[in-house]
């Protein structure tokens, strides 16, 4: 009944316990000492896990982007770029006479220009 009572922590000093002695021939005292003695390990682990958990300690930083009227104007005048790229490819493909656009015909979608 003793051991049934103790924390989960200690399911596993437990557990050796019941499979290493004979519980009906074991004395109170005995058992008692070895349970000290696994939690005088257990606050040692404790101890040098918190230790640890302090020392490397991270930090995680959020960043907050601020546009300033400099960027504004850099991204604005990549869209224009952007346009004057598609007007430039569009004029190009009309001047070489390849693929101009025709209204919907049934017998050809497009066709060469003359």
């Amino acid at each position: 009944k003793f051991l049934r009572a103790l924390p989960t922590k200690w399911h596993l000093k437990v557990t050796a316990i019941q499979e290493y002695k004979d519980l009906s021939t074991l004395l109170l005292e005995e058992l008692i000492g070895n349970l000290k003695a696994y939690e005088v390990v257990l606050e040692k682990d404790s101890e040098t896990s918190k230790n640890k958990k302090e020392k490397y300690k991270s930090l995680a930083l959020k960043a907050k982007k601020v546009s300033s009227a400099e960027e504004a104007s850099s991204s604005d005048s990549e869209d224009e770029e952007y346009a004057m790229a598609v007007r430039d490819f569009k004029k190009f493909f009309r001047r070489r006479g390849k693929f101009i656009r025709q209204p919907h015909d049934d017998k050809k979608a497009f066709r060469k220009a003359k």
